[in-house]
């Protein structure tokens, strides 16, 4: 008798341990489907068609350890999906997988001590799992082997670069070069401080011509390295663009918006603000007295006359620097923009700044923005681009602005690596 009432709350907790994830997973593809994004709901829909399929398994043939399957996953995708103090509008995965993960470990101890047996082998719950894996794996497969041997231009749906615009150093190479300035603590002290910036120069630089120009900065914990040094096919992509005629020759500018130990005790937002004024009194003075672009001079009129020949972009907190130091502090300097990975800028800064009297005539070129379906900046990067498109009579989706989420990409240099291919030729 008292085996009975054990093996009855045994398949009770498994029961409800399979409902639980059940209603997670219904919960979870709602709030996806708030963000209206078609892409973004069928990824957390085939998602949790897996959770949920493997909690079957479990349930029914009485085998909770293969609930460690959805423990696994469901951190995996917390660290994908979430992040700290920022983002966790992907919650229930870590729930899930919390509950997942427990009932696992648990189930699997009791089974152990009370020398249970497992029920019949659940064949179809792990025969459609594995369908839906292998499913995913070929539609991979198949979309990233097509876009790697395609010859075309950017395009939306984007799983790869082409092969032919990343793969090998080619002769005609461009150089980079390190430039070294003078600057200040902006956002603390204002002390002042010498900082360095690598420049990419396009294969037959010439000093008697003018070249467009784009700043490019890095994410969080990482440097003006990043993009062309750290990422070295970044710069091969550049140069095979510009030698196959994709792209004009361009002068590419990495910085930093770290400043020594500035921001290390409290919000890095304080130097995403302030790099406004280092670049715009220190920065670009540095690089455009130095290299051939289109500023006549390089002061307030120079700027502003050449603003049509100039980029800003950047991925993650570069993407927030983009935002607030580029957008919204130099609008009358820039007409190209580029966020890849972040939006936090507030309705009321936006107003305040690309639509206050000074600057709401001039016109923006293009806005280009991106983002993963496993990036946790999405939640943000969809509703925000969707404001300032509203908001914004300047921008026209399809015409000078657009929003690319890209399939099966997170936070990381993989995404803004088709990211930097497609902005580089929405640009000039």
């Amino acid at each position: 008798m008292k085996e009975k009432t054990e093996n009855r709350l045994f398949d009770r907790i498994g029961l409800a341990v399979f409902l639980s994830l059940c209603l997670l997973a219904i919960l979870q593809v709602a709030r996806y489907l708030t963000l209206a994004m078609a892409n973004m709901a069928l990824t957390a829909l085939v998602l949790e068609e897996l959770i949920v399929l493997t909690a079957w398994a479990a349930y029914h043939g009485r085998m909770p350890f293969l609930l460690l399957a959805v423990g696994v996953s469901g951190f995996v995708l917390n660290s994908f999906l979430n992040y700290g103090e920022t983002t966790h509008f992907a919650l229930w995965f870590l729930i899930q997988g919390l509950i997942g993960g427990a009932w696992a470990v648990l189930g699997t101890a009791w089974m152990l001590w009370k020398k249970e047996k497992p029920g019949r082998f659940p064949w179809l719950p792990l025969l459609l799992t594995l369908l839906i894996l292998a499913a995913v794996g070929c539609v991979w497969k198949h979309n990233v082997d097509a876009d790697r041997s395609w010859d075309g231009h950017a395009r939306r749906a984007l799983w790869a670069v082409p092969a032919k615009f990343d793969t090998g150093e080619i002769a005609e190479a461009g150089t980079i070069e390190e430039l070294v300035y003078e600057t200040k603590a902006y956002a603390t002290d204002s002390r002042p401080v010498t900082k360095r910036a690598l420049v990419y120069l396009p294969y037959g630089y010439d000093e008697n011509e003018r070249y467009n120009i784009l700043y490019l900065m890095h994410g969080t914990g990482d440097d003006e390295n990043y993009w062309l040094q750290t990422h070295p096919y970044n710069k091969i992509m550049l140069d095979r663009l510009i030698a196959q005629g994709e792209i004009e020759p361009l002068i590419v500018v990495t910085p930093s918006f770290y400043v020594e130990d500035d921001g290390k005790d409290s919000s890095l937002d304080i130097l995403t603000f302030s790099f406004a004024e280092e670049l715009r009194r220190d920065l670009m003075p540095a690089v455009e007295t130095k290299y051939s672009t289109w500023a006549e001079t390089a002061d307030d009129a120079g700027f502003a006359a050449s603003r049509e020949h100039r980029a800003f972009a950047g991925l993650s907190r570069g993407a927030v620097t983009t935002a607030n130091a580029a957008l919204c502090g130099s609008l009358d300097y820039f007409s190209y923009f580029g966020l890849f990975s972040s939006f936090r800028t507030t309705e009321e800064h936006l107003r305040e700044t690309i639509q206050s009297e000074e600057w709401k005539a001039l016109p923006i070129s293009y806005l280009y923005a991106t983002t993963g379906n496993f990036d946790f900046a999405t939640p943000y990067m969809i509703p925000g681009y969707r404001m300032l498109c509203e908001i914004e009579p300047r921008l026209t989706e399809g015409v000078n602005t657009s929003f690319d989420l890209f399939p099966m990409r997170y936070h990381s240099i993989g995404h803004w690596h088709l990211s930097l291919y497609n902005f580089l030729q929405k640009i000039f």
